[in-house]
C-alpha cells in the first residue's frame, strides 16, 4: 500500500500540481484505499461473524452511516466557515481520520448488531468531520487556472486507487482473513492523519513578529475570486 501510495505521488509531482494539492490528494487516496478495501467484504463478514444479522441488518447499518453523515457534516461546513483561517479546517481533519482509523479497527471485536450500529454511527462521524474540512484545504489551495484539472485528478486517482484495493479485498480476506483488512483500513486512516500533520503550510505557518503567534491565513488564490 505504501509503494502504491508513493507511484501515485510521483505522478502527481510530475504534473506540476502545487505540494499542498499533492499531499491532500494523497490523503484522499490513503483514505479511499482503506475502506475500498473494507466495503466489497463487508456484508459477508457481518453475516458471518454476527448472529442474527441478515440482509437488512447490512442495510439498515448503511442507512445509519448514509443518514447520520448527512445531517452532521452540514453543521460541520458551517462552523468552518465561520472559523477564519485553517486552523480548525486542519484540526478537524485530523480528528476526523483519527476517529475513520478508530471505526475500522473496531471492526475486529463485533460481536452484537448494535456494536455493528454503533460502529457505523462513529464512522459517519468521522467522515462528517473529514469530507467538509478536506474539502475546504483543497478548494483553498487550487492552482487558479487549474481547478477543474485538480479536481478531476484527485476523483481519478482516489478512484484508481480504490479499483485496485477493492480487487485486492477477496484475495486479502481469502489469504490472512478479515481481520487483515480491518488492520490495513486503519492503518491507512491513521497514515493519512499523520500526512497533514507533516504539512508545514498547514500544520505550522508562519510566525507573526508582530504578535508572537502562528498566524493563519486564508491561502484561497486571488484568481479563484474573479
Amino acid at each position: 500500500m505504501l509503494r502504491l501510495s508513493q507511484i501515485m505521488l510521483e505522478y502527481i509531482q510530475n504534473l506540476k500540481v502545487n505540494k499542498i494539492i499533492q499531499k491532500l490528494i494523497l490523503v484522499d487516496l490513503t483514505v479511499m484505499s482503506g475502506w475500498s478495501l473494507v466495503d466489497p467484504v463487508f456484508a459477508i463478514f457481518i453475516i458471518d461473524r454476527i448472529q442474527g444479522a441478515t440482509v437488512v441488518t447490512i442495510g439498515f447499518a448503511a442507512a445509519i452511516y448514509w443518514f447520520a453523515k448527512s445531517m452532521l457534516q452540514m453543521p460541520v461546513a458551517l462552523m468552518l466557515d465561520r472559523i477564519k483561517g485553517e486552523k480548525d479546517d486542519h484540526l478537524v481533519l485530523v480528528l476526523g481520520l483519527t476517529l475513520s482509523s478508530l471505526a475500522a479497527i473496531s471492526l475486529i471485536f463485533i460481536t452484537q448488531i448494535w456494536q455493528l450500529y454503533l460502529i457505523k454511527l462513529l464512522q459517519a462521524i468521522a467522515f462528517s468531520l473529514f469530507i467538509p474540512s478536506w474539502y475546504s484545504l483543497f478548494s483553498r489551495h487550487l492552482d487558479g487556472s487549474h481547478r477543474s484539472f485538480e479536481f478531476s485528478l484527485d476523483s481519478t486517482v482516489a478512484g484508481l486507487a480504490a479499483g485496485l484495493t477493492g480487487l485486492l479485498s477477496g484475495v486479502l480476506v481469502q489469504s490472512f482473513g478479515f481481520v487483515a483488512i480491518f488492520f490495513i483500513a486503519a492503518a491507512l486512516s491513521l497514515l493519512a492523519a499523520i500526512i497533514i500533520v507533516l504539512v508545514p503550510e498547514i500544520a505550522l505557518p508562519p510566525r507573526d513578529s508582530k504578535v508572537g503567534e502562528h498566524m493563519v491565513g486564508d491561502h484561497t488564490p486571488k484568481s479563484i475570486n474573479k
